[in-house]
């Protein structure tokens, strides 16, 4: 028990040192993290906490996706729900149909692994995504969408993953089965997201002690994603709609407590400071966590051996999001939902990979053939993504003139 609190201390420490030394050099926190993590591994720091599906699905993905939603209006979201949700489904079959086809047909991949693949790599990682877009200042229509269409398109994966894995494993399936089953995973995440959402509210009506809303905050964002998770639906969907439905209706208290009675506004959008304050550290806290431990099995990993498929799967995963993105977007052209071509470039290359990715990697089965490989191509995807797009994400904002967006 000692030693977990003391590998745990050192994982803070080296996160706030990170978090200090990155703003001095103006680099994304996320990039520091994840060298950070590869030098504990390389300097033979004991660290027991292992990256694993469970780990990232029950620990980290709640308080990150909630506290991401506590940012959202909910009026803003829905004029652009058209845009983010054909790009969280069709764009991410799309993206996944590319991938895969390449990978068979380029790596010459039997069609269970490029599927899994094509799929499990397609969507845009929430938890990279919000990270980097709030590291770098990004506000307006440009950071609504692409940090939206993140937090949605994970329902779209989790369904179309398992439907592969049960074809690879000769599990029935079926279109009739796969369309209920994302039917029920993002109408029952949504319902199990406002049922919480407005649980809280009750209880934290009855209260002016804002340490006991937080933690009832807390049991909102973990209570929404596990009871969704149970009925076998989308816990991201969960936390998001327990998230907008707290961000969104939660009362506004001058003094500093997190509600009182009668201190809402009549648009119902008012926040507490203390209540972003609370769920901004807890979101530092999970982040810091999360890509230092991705670093430390990036140590880990062999890639030259396999150099040439993932040199092909970048570059189809690349291929597939810009598929994804520039036609679907076009599609909106004459209407009053116009993507422009820069926010756009944003969406393509502002579609990061990380923890959701490697949770479904991490999540395929032990006797599963080439796994290992699967598991370590995942890895380079996420190396380039934290590397080169999101050390070059910043500048290529400032380059289309959206760095300082707000409207």
């Amino acid at each position: 028990m000692a030693t977990d609190i003391t590998q745990l201390g050192l994982l803070l420490f080296v996160s706030a040192l990170v978090a200090m030394l990155t703003r001095r050099l103006h680099l994304p926190y996320t990039v520091g993290l994840v060298l950070a993590g590869m030098g504990l591994h390389l300097v033979h720091a004991r660290i027991d906490l292992q990256l694993s599906r469970d780990l990232i699905f029950s620990l980290f993905l709640p308080p990150l996706i909630f506290e991401a939603a506590l940012c959202i209006r909910w009026t803003e979201l829905r004029r652009e729900l058209p845009v983010v949700t054909l790009l969280a489904t069709v764009g991410v079959l799309l993206a996944a149909a590319v991938t895969a086809a390449g990978m068979r047909y380029g790596c010459s991949w039997s069609w269970g692994n490029a599927c899994v693949f094509g799929i499990l790599i397609a969507a845009t990682d929430p938890v990279s995504v919000i990270a980097t877009f709030k590291e770098a200042g990004v506000h307006g229509r440009v950071r609504l969408l692409i940090e939206s269409e993140s937090l949605l398109n994970d329902a779209t994966a989790a369904v179309a993953f398992v439907s592969a894995l049960a074809l690879l494993t000769g599990a029935a399936a079926n279109p009739g089965a796969i369309a209920m089953s994302l039917l029920l995973a993002v109408g029952g995440g949504i319902v199990a997201g406002v049922l919480a959402g407005w649980a809280f509210l009750l209880l934290a009506g009855r209260t002016d002690d804002h340490l006991v809303e937080f933690t009832l905050s807390t049991l909102s964002a973990y209570g929404a994603f596990f009871l969704a998770e149970h009925f076998h639906c989308s816990g991201v969907l969960a936390a998001l709609g327990a998230g907008l439905v707290v961000g969104n209706r939660a009362p506004r208290v001058d003094s500093g407590a997190a509600s009182a009675a009668g201190a809402s506004a009549e648009d119902g959008t008012a926040r507490d400071g203390s209540l972003e304050i609370f769920w901004e550290y807890v979101a530092f806290l999970a982040n810091s966590l999360i890509f230092l431990l991705i670093g430390a099995q990036l140590a880990q990993q062999h890639f030259a051996a396999l150099w040439a498929p993932i040199l092909a799967a970048i570059a189809l995963v690349s291929l597939g999001r810009a598929l994804a993105i520039y036609p679907l977007c076009a599609l909106f052209a004459g209407s009053r939902l116009k993507v422009s071509r820069a926010q756009q470039h944003v969406l393509f290359w502002g579609g990061l990979r990380g923890a959701l990715a490697l949770a479904l990697a991490l999540a395929l089965p032990a006797d599963m053939p080439d796994r290992e490989t699967l598991i370590t191509i995942t890895y380079s995807v996420v190396v380039f993504s934290v590397f080169v797009q999101g050390l070059t994400i910043t500048p290529l904002l400032r380059r289309l003139g959206l760095f300082a967006e707000r409207h």
